[in-house]
C-alpha cells in the first residue's frame, strides 16, 4: 500500500512540475500581439482600418481572401504574391513583397489578428509551428 501511494504521489508531482513548463496557445493573446505585428508590417498597405487602398491594395477587413486555407495565407506572407488576385469581387494586380523577415510568431500573430478583426472571425488559430514548417519547406 505504501509503495502504491509513493508511486501515485511521485507521478502527481511529476505531472504538476511538467505541466508548469507547458504553455497552452492562447488565441486571444496571439490576436493582441498580432495588432502590433500588423501595425508594423502590414498597415502601410492594408491601412489601419483594414480596408486597403482602393484599386491598389486589397482589404483584409471583411475579406473573403482570408477564408483561404491557412497554408496559402502563410505562403503569401513568406513568398509574397504577384499577378491578379480577386478579393471581395474586386481584382487587384499590385505585387506584395515577401515578408519572410518576420518571425514565425509575428506571422502567426498577424494572421490571427487580421482573421479576427474588422468583421472577420476565425476561431481556429494559426500556430507558429505551422509557419515554421512552411518556411522550412519553402527553402
Amino acid at each position: 500500500m505504501n509503495r502504491i501511494f509513493t508511486t501515485v504521489f511521485c507521478a502527481g508531482i511529476f505531472l504538476i512540475i511538467g505541466s508548469s513548463f507547458v504553455q497552452l496557445f492562447s488565441l486571444q493573446k496571439s490576436i493582441e500581439r498580432g495588432k502590433e505585428a500588423y501595425t508594423t508590417y502590414c498597415q502601410n498597405c492594408h491601412m489601419e482600418n483594414g480596408l486597403g487602398m482602393e484599386g491598389t491594395n486589397p482589404p483584409v477587413a471583411k475579406s473573403d481572401f482570408l477564408k483561404r486555407p491557412v497554408n496559402e495565407l502563410i505562403l503569401v506572407i513568406l513568398k509574397g504574391q504577384e499577378g491578379k488576385v480577386k478579393v471581395n469581387g474586386v481584382t487587384y494586380d499590385t505585387p506584395m513583397l515577401p515578408l519572410d523577415y518576420m518571425t514565425d510568431d509575428q506571422i502567426a500573430d498577424a494572421l490571427n489578428y487580421t482573421r479576427n478583426s474588422w468583421g472577420n472571425k476565425n476561431a481556429i488559430p494559426v500556430l507558429p509551428a505551422q509557419v515554421k514548417k512552411l518556411r522550412n519547406e519553402a527553402h
